[in-house]
């Protein structure tokens, strides 16, 4: 390991630019830890610690900087930081450090670096498919934009795709074959890591039902806004598709906290439940690690308390 003359603040491009080409990470979460490396650099200034070699930082600026996170007050809410947000930002710090490893830059190791204990378990929110048929059943099919939305909400559950994957969908993707009932379709997801998903049946008779109303239009878009200024980009945004799903929440008397990543869950745990173990699931919802799938053994350990009471609860 060799100790460097630059500042920290200074490795901070060359960090960036490691991420994009040795971890391969989206575009989407180059900005993130951009911008969560940058409270780091904001907290040296503030420290007057900005001539900070690599090599120089130990576990009391660590210390510091936790502390820091666990009390700054947001300037729009005057609240804290939640644990979870402050672990996105010690996420990134930890990146930079094993940045500084994979260089043979001599610093402190990543593991120095503890996250934040979050005060109770995480929770995973997801919708029975009682609530989900309600959901799917809301938007009136009767106008493109309504049949539109309902090909969406049928593709989300069907696929378990990340909101960023779906308004990624181009029209020449959806290739319709009459003698299969269903579509496996390749994407590029989170991390460009490809993967299948599958629409199934269902879903796809909606999507057939959409694109027969878009022969005419020559957008490129598979999923577009038909209330976009003349000459504009017509491709829905997240945005525009999770105020899409309140309207609909609201309307089938679901849950008002039912989001696109809500109907990522429901898909997951309705697989789960199902009995499809967790590597399957992983491999389905296009998770690096299986850690990330583990959120939704909750299902499962239910299922087995079910089952235990079942047998030996009388």
């Amino acid at each position: 390991m060799q100790k460097s003359s630059k500042p920290i603040p200074q490795h901070i491009p060359d960090f960036l630019d490691w991420l994009d080409v040795e971890k391969g990470l989206s575009s989407k979460s180059q900005e993130n830890y951009a911008r969560f490396i940058k409270k780091f650099i904001l907290w040296l200034e503030k420290e007057n610690l900005t001539n900070l070699l690599p090599h120089e930082l130990n576990s009391d600026h660590i210390w510091r900087y936790r502390v820091f996170l666990s009390r700054e007050k947001q300037p729009t809410s005057n609240k804290t930081l939640k644990k979870n947000t402050q672990n996105y930002y010690l996420i990134a710090l930890r990146s930079l450090l094993n940045y500084f490893a994979a260089r043979d830059i001599a610093s402190l190791p990543a593991e120095k670096i503890k996250l934040a204990k979050e005060a109770k378990e995480k929770k995973v929110k997801f919708l029975t498919l009682d609530q989900v048929e309600k959901l799917l059943a809301a938007p009136d099919t009767q106008s493109i934009s309504g049949l539109r939305d309902r090909a969406i909400l049928e593709t989300l559950f069907s696929t378990g795709m990340r909101i960023a994957e779906l308004v990624n969908l181009n029209k020449e993707q959806i290739k319709i074959d009459s003698k299969s009932p269903d579509l496996e379709l390749a994407i590029i997801g989170k991390g460009e890591m490809p993967r299948t998903v599958y629409i199934s049946q269902r879903a796809l008779f909606w999507l057939k039902k959409y694109l027969e109303k878009r022969k005419e239009d020559k957008e490129k878009a598979l999923f577009i806004n038909y209330r976009a200024p003349k000459g504009s980009e017509r491709r829905l945004t997240s945005r525009y598709i999770e105020k899409m799903i309140k309207k609909y929440a609201i309307k089938a008397g679901v849950p008002l906290t039912t989001t696109p990543h809500v109907l990522r869950h429901t898909f997951a745990s309705n697989m789960l439940s199902q009995g499809v173990d967790l590597r399957t699931i992983q491999e389905f919802l296009g998770h690096r690690n299986i850690s990330a799938t583990q959120i939704y053994t909750h299902i499962t350990s239910k299922k087995l308390r079910e089952i235990h009471r079942r047998i030996y609860g009388k």
